[in-house]
């Protein structure tokens, strides 16, 4: 398996384990992480002037991101808990191109990095505009969500250039 690479989530009978980060040293781990979604321009106006019914669209999609990041090791089977030190939830308006971009940042010090925590609390936070404005515009998409940056750990600094 030299040559391979090893996917340290599953043992050596390809059986799925949480991998043991007991005897890894605790460092400040950081990841951010972006998304966007793409609606018609009335939806945007619709959010960005307050009219969608159900309230502040982009308020509950910051706590719905935060929460989502905190409860991430009980949707994602392998993810360990965490004690989260940060999370932030950042909107970007691109009224040109109709879109909301979402980036969280998700900070720890501990055992195990916070990748997984950062693309939930984006992914919530898409899904969770998704639903709010559902009923005026179901051909929303939700896209573009990655890790862009993170820092921390045995790995270092990673920088997705995309």
């Amino acid at each position: 398996m030299d040559n391979e690479l090893k996917l340290n989530h599953f043992d050596e009978n390809g059986k799925a384990i949480m991998v043991d980060v007991s005897e890894k040293e605790d460092t400040v781990r950081i990841a951010i992480a972006k998304g966007k979604v793409s609606m018609k321009k009335q939806t945007l106006a619709f959010i960005e002037n307050g009219k969608i019914g159900k309230g502040d669209v982009l308020g509950v999609a910051r706590i719905a991101s935060i929460m989502a990041a905190k409860k991430t090791y009980e949707i994602i089977p392998m993810c360990h808990p965490l004690m989260l030190s940060k999370c932030s939830v950042d909107f970007y308006i691109d009224k040109e191109k109709s879109q909301i971009h979402i980036e969280t940042t998700v900070k720890t010090t501990g055992k195990t990095g916070v990748e997984m925590e950062a693309l939930t609390a984006v992914s919530a936070a898409g899904l969770t505009i998704y639903d709010m404005c559902k009923a005026i515009d179901k051909e929303m998409v939700i896209e573009d969500i990655h890790l862009a940056k993170k820092t921390g750990g045995k790995s270092g600094i990673f920088i997705n250039e995309r």
